[in-house]
């Protein structure tokens, strides 16, 4: 059953990490994430993971560390479910929804691309990631949409191909 709860999108830079809205005094959940990709002779693919415990379809993402920066949290929680080094690309839209525990969660997310230099592009998790991820793969576009358990997955998707516009086509 699926508990990850309700979905909002929100245009880059709108949510401020931690900010709640005026007479708000809910606990705020902060997390971060990525959306992976790479040209390849078909097009332009994206990572996506599932994760068995909400049987869902994702972007990679995870919550911050106390004192992390949200782009410490988006590099860190990326490559330990994919087994990835990435570098940053430009903020991709924000997410905001309830989690399971009804608390509100913001989700800042980037584009990124594989580090230069790194052994294999071949997704999985690390050792860390692997009690929340199953499977990790490439994805063209078009599939990755189909795939995302959340609409607001599918924003952040929409974001990547309109910020990198005609680049992302084969």
């Amino acid at each position: 059953m699926n508990t990850e709860g309700t979905d909002k999108a929100v245009a880059p830079g709108a949510v401020a990490p931690g900010a709640v809205a005026p007479g708000q005094a809910d606990e705020i959940v902060r997390a971060a994430g990525g959306a992976v990709w790479r040209m390849v002779p078909s097009g332009t693919e994206v990572v996506v993971v599932h994760r068995p415990a909400y049987d869902d379809w994702a972007l990679p993402k995870g919550k911050a560390a106390a004192g992390e920066a949200d782009e410490e949290t988006a590099l860190r929680e990326v490559h330990e479910e994919t087994g990835l080094e990435c570098r940053l690309g430009p903020a991709l839209p924000s997410t905001t929804y309830r989690d399971a525990d009804k608390r509100l969660k913001v989700v800042r997310y980037w584009a990124m691309t594989v580090a230069v230099g790194q052994a294999g592009t071949d997704p999985h998790p690390t050792q860390a990631g692997s009690t929340e991820v199953d499977e990790v793969r490439w994805a063209s576009l078009d599939e990755a949409r189909k795939l995302m358990t959340y609409p607001r997955d599918v924003v952040v998707l929409d974001a990547l191909e309109a910020h990198f516009g005609q680049r992302l086509l084969p």
